[in-house]
């Protein structure tokens, strides 16, 4: 294995977990008023961003560890591409979680080194499996996204139209890795990403 991939995939873990992360692209709110919320919808928002974060450090986990035991150069320049989006993600949730005053998960580390280990299997099986999971996990996230949409506040527009971008960009990624050769999961697999979502997002919303 490339030396060079080791290093960089250890560096990108460090940073995820414990570094704060930085866009390249501005924050799609930065033109929005902060909206006047009551310290409940505050609290709330301030939850869900900390589900979303959570959920940017797993993809963050999952395509490192997808790209170190892939084969394909061609999948591991289109892994890398959503790693990168996915780190603005990372900095926008970072920076709304704080201005609504709340905090980032304390399990990230286990979020992290459990994704990874799933990414890594993933990524070493055929490259049909590696694109066909990158997909699955994008829709699965947009469609949580989508729920966070009707969960929050619709005077928080500043929360609203970050998760909105990300939405998009989520399913841009799944479309991307069907149309590079993706397979569809197995019913049972899918089943299995979505019980380990739930645990997830319920535990995030609280540690």
């Amino acid at each position: 294995m490339n030396i060079d991939r080791l290093i960089n995939t250890f560096d990108t873990g460090l940073r995820t977990i414990f570094a704060a992360s930085t866009a390249a692209r501005q924050r799609p709110d930065a033109s929005i008023d902060e909206p006047a919320l009551n310290n409940q919808s505050r609290q709330h928002a301030a939850a869900l961003m900390r589900i979303n974060h959570v959920g940017e450090v797993c993809a963050q986990a999952l395509y490192s560890g997808q790209a170190l035991t892939s084969k394909s150069p061609h999948i591991v320049s289109a892994l890398q591409h959503a790693a990168d989006e996915e780190t603005d993600h990372l900095a926008w949730c970072e920076a709304r979680i704080n201005e609504l005053g709340g905090r980032k998960s304390m399990l990230n580390p286990l979020w992290y080194a459990g994704s990874f280990m799933l990414g890594a299997v993933a990524g070493a099986l055929s490259d049909k499996w590696n694109l066909g999971f990158l997909a699955e996990t994008e829709k699965q996230v947009a469609a949580h996204l989508q729920n966070h949409l009707n969960l929050l506040d619709e005077t928080d527009i500043k929360t609203r139209t970050i998760v909105e971008q990300m939405q998009q960009d989520e399913a841009a990624h799944a479309a991307e890795a069907s149309q590079l050769g993706g397979g569809e999961l197995p019913a049972p697999v899918k089943l299995g990403m979505q019980l380990a979502s739930k645990i997830m997002t319920k535990t995030a919303y609280y540690i």
